[in-house]
């Protein structure tokens, strides 16, 4: 964590109470059921961020509204747009990273996800972005024991 915050003082947002998945009428096991908005905000929702103790949902970097899911049951791409607290932000790209590692993880290979930060949200945009979105820059990124670190505290399970 950063000794000197970017943004010391946040706006806090809460937490949406969470939403009861309806269960599944499908009795093969093996089925492939679709993912939909709610279940992959439901994935990156709690991710904290590297600056703050706070989640992205508590500080609106990441919302419901801002995932979409589109394509059919064998290739499914979603994009999920993120704002960052502050325009100069340097902490945007590790927390697309943590967005991308988390998905990774927690989704099935035959979706393609797609991080993006909302437009005119940060000075950089353009340019992390790419980063975001480059299998190569991202696994780079993944082999940097710093960054690695990072990306395993904001990811960790919190119990509050």
């Amino acid at each position: 964590m950063p000794k000197e915050l970017i943004n010391a003082n946040p706006v806090l947002y809460g937490k949406k109470e969470r939403r009861a998945r309806s269960e599944s009428t499908n009795i093969d096991e093996y089925a492939e059921e679709p993912i939909d908005q709610q279940e992959i905000f439901d994935h990156v929702r709690d991710i904290k961020d590297p600056e703050h103790p706070y989640s992205l949902e508590e500080l609106n970097v990441v919302s419901e509204g801002s995932i979409e899911v589109n394509g059919e049951m064998n290739y499914v791409r979603q994009e999920i747009t993120f704002t960052p607290t502050v325009e100069h932000c340097s902490m945007a790209t590790i927390i697309g990273l943590c967005l991308r590692v988390k998905l990774m993880r927690s989704l099935p290979s035959r979706y393609k996800i797609d991080i993006r930060l909302a437009p005119g949200s940060h000075a950089t945009e353009d340019a992390v972005n790419k980063q975001l979105n480059d299998k190569e820059r991202v696994a780079a990124a993944l082999e940097n024991p710093n960054l690695a670190e990072v990306v395993a505290e904001c990811l960790a399970p919190t119990f509050a």
